[in-house]
């Protein structure tokens, strides 16, 4: 089971990724787009994932992933809930979020110094 505490340092390791608040939310942004964010309880978390992919996933593991609420379908995103995730599965989604709103130099640059993934 993933808490909020196994991906919350991503939020500040990552390149140009950094913490905010809104509302009460911890989010992850990089500028200003925002490519993970919690929900007030912790125990759901958003993140960035391809639209076009995100009906296979939601179908492959719904106990997992959720769609996201009707005003963010037209977003690049999904939910997932914490307590069915690992904290390895966990922190892989913060990264692979963090990829889609970063240069390809910076998530080549991420590969080369974890080959072995988050962690």
């Amino acid at each position: 089971m993933a808490v909020i505490e196994d991906v919350r340092p991503l939020g500040t390791e990552l390149e140009r990724s950094y913490e905010v608040y809104v509302r009460g939310r911890l989010k992850f942004r990089v500028k200003q787009i925002v490519y993970v964010a919690f929900s007030l309880d912790e125990t759901v978390m958003g993140f960035g994932f391809p639209r076009e992919e995100r009906a296979a996933l939601v179908a492959a593991e719904p106990r997992k992933f959720q769609m996201p609420t009707p005003s963010d379908l037209r977003f690049h995103w999904v939910h997932a809930d914490l307590s069915a995730l690992d904290p390895s599965e966990a922190r892989e989604l913060v990264v692979d979020a963090w990829r889609m709103v970063v240069p390809k130099k910076l998530s080549r640059a991420y590969d080369l110094a974890h080959p072995d993934g988050p962690g």
